[in-house]
């Protein structure tokens, strides 16, 4: 089917950066909106930016002006660029990608593995 494959979490001091990449892969035929979440021991995944075919982002209260998502359609691939980086950013990050897939035209939601990003205060 499909796979996301995450790479770029890290350690990182407080206010420094850290980008995240994604790439899916497998039998695609188009890929919809790509988003980012993050996921803390106790809490829910919460949502952290999205980019959808179009373009269009939309970004948590809590990252805006900090993080940047963007996207390469060419390559299948959604980055999260985190500037000014703080503890409670501290989370492991999951991508999430809407893809209609060859096999049977087939639409549906995929995640990536998760990347661990820790920021030291």
């Amino acid at each position: 089917q499909v796979q996301l494959v995450e790479a770029g979490g890290g350690l990182v001091q407080a206010g420094g950066s850290l980008g995240l990449s994604c790439t899916a892969s497998g039998r695609i035929f188009i890929v919809g909106t790509l988003g980012w979440f993050r996921q803390t021991p106790g809490k829910q995944r919460e949502l952290v930016a999205t980019s959808t075919s179009g373009g269009i982002t939309n970004y948590a209260d809590s990252v805006k002006g900090r993080f940047t998502i963007s996207r390469d359609n060419a390559k299948n691939t959604v980055y999260l660029q985190m500037n000014s980086l703080k503890p409670e950013d501290t989370a492991v990050y999951y991508c999430h990608a809407v893809v209609t897939s060859t096999q049977a035209m087939r639409t549906t939601g995929y995640w990536g593995q998760g990347t661990q990003v820790t920021v030291s205060s």
